[in-house]
């Protein structure tokens, strides 16, 4: 008797290679099987004469068919399906099997034949592992015996023969081990590996979206109208959200224009309410009545029964400290009562200070709803991608975390505003390199894992082409076909007697607009007394914005909405000049009258709710006493204004509607689309315009004669409660116009179809967001909005999913002069502006006004508004960088939680390596190409510790390797590769056969695995080049570098979890 070391030459292996010969025998008792030991042995076992196994009766995952965690190199050889039809035909030719109903203490083999010297028998620590028979490395204390002589495997083989006639015969056991083959050798679908992939990953993130244990159904949120009216990607988005909402505090949903942004809203505040909270919605001005409307127990309301009892209050109320505001008194409000705050277009709040001691919205809705009283969720709206100012983001996450910077450490995020400020080094750096090089995939590589994980805690965001991808379009139905844009450039006066935009530009800008700007005239001996009573301190006191840059900042903001209404409309730009020379009369005559002291004018003319004048206009009045001013040059100046402003308003009153070329274009455009509809029998038009005083001069003049003419009925919307319409019985409140307007979209009750219906409909922004008007199929754009995202989201009322129009048509009217020239003119009137703003290192600075907010980037909206003459675009491709839906993997999340729901225990039970076959798909824009989707995970020590902090995926990596070896998606893409993933997996819950036969021949039924092999290198060294590549670049960046010496990743640092195999489309020859 001998004892088997296990290691170096004296191996039970190199004792069986001996013992096998041709046409022998082996009898074998273990507790576990391993393919990778059959693999070790197959020529030898396959040429003898019979074997006998004794397996415990446990399933295949128990004995370990698939091999142990020192068994990674054999998986990572990817035969796996090979080696299991290999031993299901062996067993099925050469084996009898018995199970025993015990666990074996220990394994016997019984290998040679019965009557020759060579006659082995081996016990002890021997199972038919890889380790048990010394091929891996195992317990170096094992004991291990094996007989010499003759008489000791007589002795020793009669333990297995009294074992073997112990257990029962039976078919069943081998038959049901031979299951277990098929099971791994039959070709996978391609369905499950998308699940696996997820499943692997959240599991190790402990992450997975259970909706049962996210949504109570206690609540009873799934009996409410509004739950029952969502589809499957809305409810998934909300189950989403309140999963953050309840587990950080707050969430920020950022879905696409048109996929019902408000509806989602509505059901998590209905859920919030059924547990007994309060909820505050705020929201812009101009959308307050899309919101009341849902509250109200009106019978057009086709949630009335739902009976929401959230507050409504405006951005701007937040200013105020008494008066009303709809039905609530603000004196009275118990600003830390709320349970859940709604933030409607909450990239509106960005922390800019103004005055000393005066709060700004933001102030005050951080200290007084968010962190004084109760605990207090967060829900922020917003459709803004994101764009080139990321330090947005950052203030609207602060009222996530009560602006704790580390609020997010115990989910990897150390510093919120490190996280953002090195993003926003990235993105500059990447928006500075050439056309070529600037492509998203690049900056996804440049960002850096935190903010991904940064935005993936906190957002939900769907683009439409995700939903219309990974949802299809058989529940929601499609979305209707965008027509080319019709671009109209018509003259100001039929008579051509009115100056030409570039003449009006250059009076407009030789207004000093004195009026509004006192402190320029203020003595330079009293400036530092005005200077020390009004300017803000920035930079923690180290410097101040001063009150007089603010006027002047503000002059070049009027002169723009001058421009502006000039080019809505004469009337609209005559009644400015109007209003503007009635403030020079009053400020002159205060001169004249020699009164003790000038407050500064109220301005009528702007939006209370436009960001751009918010740091402008909030804040004490500025006083200036006349004795400490440069009377004779103010006078100066505002006489030369009031003799400008009154010759421009002299010719302004010339053109009256006769005259008026852009009205007579776009009476034509009206007739045009009555005469020739877009979709049988559907005569609906939209027509936006950005001010009240032109959309009251349209209906004006537009209503008699369209119901004569052409029998439509009109009305108007303009949010400040000066609606219109022609139906002589319908009620002029905004429900019941929205619902004239749009009855089919808006559920009208069949008993109120007598009040008509609105064919026409001109309206202000105060619709542009939050309303679904689908009945409709054309939107005119009257004016176009300098916000390029204002004009999607106007667009956004009638391209929604579900539509019934086959096609839908956007007309802009353009000031009549080529785009790059009205762009540069935009240029000239604005200026240089100095505004407080968060510049790239996310501290307060001062900054000029054309690098600062995107929206406002000269450059960005020229390319912008080129696109949109072209093509409608979605918003999310109005940024030249990535939008928040390429960085959030929410929808993944809930993909697995819906499979588990349905098939409990399914993904468990599959072994690592598993993988499918499937067919390339080549669709137009949408072409996959050929190659392998790996899942891999981190597992060898120096792959664990070079994982990156912050990296989304913690010890997971999707990989793209293309046929030819190139990484088509590295594993920086992540979101991309899963949503590849799904793209070709979702859907195909059968095995691909043609594929599957075609990847057999090539490659001998799994045997030769070397091509797939060899991609599996790649992407392993894609993963370590990259950790590499970023080392080096570390390098270059303050604080030290990540390399570390002897750092080696081999492809056995790395876990096959799963894979796909793409193969290319069969051409028909």
């Amino acid at each position: 008797m001998k004892l088997i070391k296990n290691a170096g030459c004296d191996r039970v292996i190199d004792e069986l290679r001996q013992t096998l010969a041709p046409l022998s025998s082996l009898d074998l008792a273990s507790p576990a099987f391993s393919l990778f030991a059959f693999a070790e042995l197959r020529d030898l076992l396959e040429k003898l004469d019979a074997c006998r196994i004794v397996l415990p009766a446990t399933d295949g995952g128990e004995l370990g068919l698939t091999g142990s965690d020192t068994d990674r190199a054999f998986r990572n050889r990817l035969q796996l399906r090979w080696l299991a039809r290999e031993c299901a035909a062996w067993i099925r030719k050469k084996v009898e099997l018995r199970s025993a109903s015990a666990l074996l203490p220990q394994s016997i083999l019984v290998a040679g034949n019965p009557d020759s010297e060579l006659r082995r028998v081996i016990t002890g620590n021997c199972a038919f592992t890889t380790e048990g028979l010394g091929i891996t490395p195992g317990n170096q204390f094992s004991l291990i015996q094996c007989s010499e002589k003759p008489e000791e495997s007589a002795i020793l083989g009669t333990w297995f023969t009294s074992l073997w006639n112990t257990l029962p015969a039976s078919d069943q056991q081998k038959a049901a081990f031979l299951s277990r083959l098929h099971e791994l050798a039959d070709p996978k679908v391609p369905s499950l590996i998308y699940y696996l992939t997820l499943f692997h990953i959240f599991k190790d993130l402990g992450d997975e979206l259970d909706e049962e244990r996210i949504v109570k159904s206690a609540t009873g949120i799934r009996n409410t109208t509004v739950w029952k009216k969502l589809y499957k990607f809305q409810r998934d988005g909300v189950v989403g959200a309140i999963d953050k909402l309840e587990r950080l505090g707050g969430c920020i949903i950022a879905d696409s224009v048109g996929l019902g942004k408000t509806f989602e809203a509505l059901a998590i505040i209905k859920y919030y309410e059924l547990r007994n909270d309060r909820v505050l919605v705020l929201v812009p001005k101009r959308l307050r009545d899309n919101w009341t409307l849902y509250k109200a127990n009106d019978r057009r309301n086709f949630l009335a029964s739902d009976r929401f009892n959230y507050d409504v209050l405006n951005h701007t109320d937040l200013s105020r400290d008494d008066g009303m505001s709809g039905d609530i008194d603000l004196s009275f409000v118990n600003w830390g009562n709320y349970d859940l705050v709604v933030i409607d277009e909450s990239h509106n709040f960005r922390n800019k200070a103004t005055h000393n001691e005066r709060e700004t919205r933001y102030d005050r809705l951080m200290r007084r709803i968010i962190k004084e009283g109760v605990k207090t969720r967060v829900l922020m709206l917003s459709a803004t991608p994101v764009n080139n100012r990321l330090a947005d983001l950052k203030n609207q996450i602060a009222f996530v975390t009560e602006a704790d910077d580390m609020a997010l450490a115990a989910h990897g995020i150390a510093s919120i505003e490190a996280t953002v400020r090195q993003a926003q080094l990235q993105f500059n750096r990447w928006l500075a390199l050439e056309d070529a090089e600037r492509k998203p995939p690049r900056l996804l590589d440049m960002l850096g894992f935190d903010y991904f994980k940064l935005l993936d805690l906190l957002t939900i965001a769907r683009s439409r082409k995700h939903i219309e991808k990974y949802y299809g379009t058989q529940e929601t139905g499609r979305f209707p076909e965008r027509l080319k844009p019709i671009n109209i450039k018509p003259d100001v006066d039929v008579a051509g007697e009115f100056s030409s935009i570039r003449d009006i530009n250059s009076e407009i800008r030789r207004l000093n607009l004195a009026a509004y700007a006192p402190l320029r005239y203020v003595l330079p001996h009293k400036q530092g007394a005005y200077d020390a009573k009004y300017s803000t301190k920035i930079r923690g006191g180290e410097s101040f914005f001063r009150q007089v840059d603010r006027e002047e900042s503000l002059v070049h903001l009027l002169r723009v909405n001058v421009l502006k209404r000039m080019e809505s409309s004469v009337t609209s730009f005559a009644l400015t000049l109007k209003r503007q020379l009635a403030d020079v009369e009053a400020t002159l005559a205060k001169i004249e009258a020699q009164a003790e002291a000038v407050e500064e004018i109220d301005i009528a003319d702007v939006d209370p709710d436009d960001p751009a004048f918010e740091s402008l206009l909030v804040g004490r009045k500025v006083k200036v006493l006349l004795q400490d001013v440069d009377r004779v040059r103010w006078r100066q100046d505002l006489i030369e204004d009031r003799n400008r402003l009154a010759t421009l308003l002299s010719a302004a009153k010339q053109v009256g509607a006769a005259r008026d070329a852009k009205l007579k274009a776009l009476r034509e455009e009206i007739e045009r689309k009555c005469r020739q509809p877009l979709n049988a029998n559907n005569r609906k038009l939209l027509v936006f315009t950005a001010f009240a005083d032109t959309a009251q001069y349209l209906y004006r003049e537009l209503s008699g004669w369209a119901q004569k003419e052409l029998g439509l009925h009109s009305a108007l919307v303009t949010g400040g409660g000066q609606n219109q319409t022609t139906l002589p019985n319908l009620r002029k409140d905004f429900a019941s116009i929205i619902t004239s307007f749009s009855p089919r979209s808006k559920e009208r009750p069949e008993d109120l179809a007598g009040d008509g219906e609105i064919d026409l409909l001109i309206a202000t922004d105060c619709i542009s967001e939050g309303q679904n008007l689908q009945d409709c199929d054309t939107v005119i754009n009257y004016d176009i909005h300098w916000n390029p995202v204002r004009i999607i989201q106007r667009f956004g009322r009638i391209d929604r999913i579900g539509s019934l129009n086959e096609r839908i048509q956007l007309i802009n009217f353009w000031p009549n002069m080529e785009l790059e020239e009205y762009i540069n003119l935009e240029q000239r009137v604005s200026g240089k502006m100095v505004l407080l703003d968060i510049s790239a290192t996310g501290e307060e600075n001062i900054i000029e006004h054309q690098s600062g907010d995107q929206m406002n980037d000269l450059e960005y909206r020229r390319k912008q508004l080129l696109k949109l003459q072209d093509a409608v675009i979605d918003l999310e491709d109005l940024s030249s960088g990535v939008s928040i839906a390429d960085l959030t993997l929410n929808d993944s999340r809930i993909d697995l939680a819906g499979f588990l729901k349905e098939h409990a225990g399914k993904l468990e039970s599959l072994p690592l390596g598993t993988f499918a076959i499937t067919t390339a798909q080549s669709s137009g824009e949408s072409t996959i190409p050929p190659g392998v989707i790996f899942c891999l995970r981190a597992v060898g020590e120096s792959a664990l510790k070079s994982i990156e902090p912050g990296y989304p995926l913690a010890l997971h990596y999707v990989v793209h390797v293309g046929d030819d070896g190139a990484v088509l998606l590295p594993f920086t893409q992540a979101k991309q590769a899963l949503d590849r993933l799904k793209r070709l997996c979702i859907g195909r819950d059968l095995p691909d056969a043609g594929a599957c036969a075609r990847f057999d021949k090539t490659t001998k039924d799994g045997k030769d695995m070397s091509a797939t092999q060899g991609l599996l290198a790649n992407a392993v060294a894609s993963i370590v080049g990259k950790k590499e590549e970023r080392a080096v670049a570390s390098l270059f960046t303050p604080g030290g570098t990540h390399a570390m010496k002897g750092e080696f990743h081999g492809i056995n640092d790395f876990e096959v979890v799963a894979f796909l195999v793409v193969l290319p489309e069969v051409t028909n020859a």
